[in-house]
């Protein structure tokens, strides 16, 4: 067991390097595994030849999953978890983050688990979800992202960090075997702006603040990202939120306009048709301004988190309409300004080979957001046509 301050310290170094550490675990995984050559890592299958429109894809519910095998209370991890005041030792990771480095956003909800990814009888995606929670993210997939940063410290700053220092790791295995543990899939949404007329597409950015979130901090990320969850824990929205849409859609309204997370749905479910921004939104589909993509999912190599790959193409009027102020900052982190147009409105980063190549090549981006740039951009025609 650890002390409580070498066990800061190793959390400190973790989400100071995250993009440095995600660069020495993917070393040695096979090309084949890679998502367009990035530190996501995914089975073939997982992710499609070409771009599929949302509707397309198939959800399933499987209601009570049976356990997987691991819960992040195996013996292996326990020289990554630090000593409580008691002088006992932590029994789970999210304990240890609770109540030595817990940041401004630190809740267990309920999530949809990810339990498999096949294709329907018609070739379209389609998954299966269970209950899950949130704190299993912290569990496993922060738990074995601490491992590994403090076995490639002592490992020295180059040079492959042995096997047998990350027991966990090892234990879990395949970070793509969807059976091995229980998975918490996040969306991750690139929302671009299309302006038809002028020929030319940009996109809005994300920074991580590690103060304000337990996962990814440190790290640039396409906006909107948010956990696939309900809106409350509340039985009623189980279903009701049960949605890729309808939770894209939540995460649009408070990552790009500041939106509260409160949508009173303790009480009852939200009614989505009743609400105006998704009814704009609805409408923007239906007219063809608005058009939603599935590019797949994959997993991070450091941290082992779920991700599901979309792209929200808005042509410039209606991104305009809906998003007439963007927000700054949100409760996860700040956006990140590239250009203004001549009214000094923020149009976001130009979605040109030349920003996609420095973001996913020499800066520090989330994986998943690295390899749903270099999609969109393998599949731009597509995508914008």
């Amino acid at each position: 067991m650890k002390s409580q301050d070498a066990w800061r310290s190793e959390r400190d170094l973790l989400n100071r390097s995250r993009f440095e550490l995600t660069q020495r675990a993917v070393a040695g995984v096979p090309d084949a595994l890679r998502v367009a050559g990035t530190p996501l890592l995914a089975q073939p299958a997982w992710i499609p030849d070409a771009p599929v429109p949302l509707d397309a894809v198939r959800l399933e519910w499987a209601g009570a999953a049976a356990p997987a095998p691991i819960t992040g209370r195996e013996a292996s991890l326990q020289g990554s978890l630090p000593l409580a005041n008691d002088g006992a030792p932590f029994g789970r990771y999210a304990e240890a983050v609770e109540a030595l480095a817990r940041p401004r956003l630190f809740e267990n909800r309920q999530c949809y688990r990810l339990l498999d990814v096949d294709e329907d009888p018609a070739g379209s995606p389609r998954l299966r979800f269970g209950r899950g929670s949130y704190f299993d993210v912290i569990d496993i997939c922060e738990a074995a992202a601490h491992e590994f940063a403090a076995a490639a410290t002592a490992a020295g700053p180059v040079g492959a960090v042995p096997m047998a220092s990350t027991p966990f790791r090892a234990e879990v295995g395949d970070p793509t075997n969807l059976a091995r543990r229980p998975v918490m899939a996040a969306i991750s949404t690139l929302t671009i702006r299309h302006d038809v007329a002028a020929g030319t597409a940009s996109f809005v950015l994300h920074w991580r603040d590690p103060e304000k979130v337990a996962t990814g901090g440190g790290l640039y990320q396409v906006m909107p990202v948010g956990m696939f969850q309900p809106s409350a824990d509340a039985l009623h929205n189980e279903a009701n939120d049960f949605d890729l849409w309808r939770s894209t859609a939540r995460e649009l309204s408070e990552e790009l306009l500041g939106s509260t997370e409160d949508y009173g749905s303790e009480v009852s479910p939200i009614d989505y048709e009743g609400w105006p921004f998704f009814a704009a939104l609805e409408d923007a589909r239906r007219a063809g301004t608005a058009r939603v993509f599935w590019l797949g999912l994959g997993v991070d190599a450091l941290t082992f988190v779920c991700d599901m790959l979309t792209v929200v193409v808005l042509e410039a009027a209606t991104f305009d309409e809906l998003f007439p102020k963007l927000a700054t900052t949100n409760d996860e982190g700040h956006r990140v300004v590239d250009a203004e147009d001549a009214t000094g409105r923020s149009v976001g980063i130009p979605f040109r080979s030349d920003h996609v190549e420095r973001l996913t090549e020499r800066e520090q981006m989330q994986p998943a957001g690295a390899a749903l740039l270099r999609l969109a951009w393998q599949h731009r025609e597509s995508l914008l046509s």
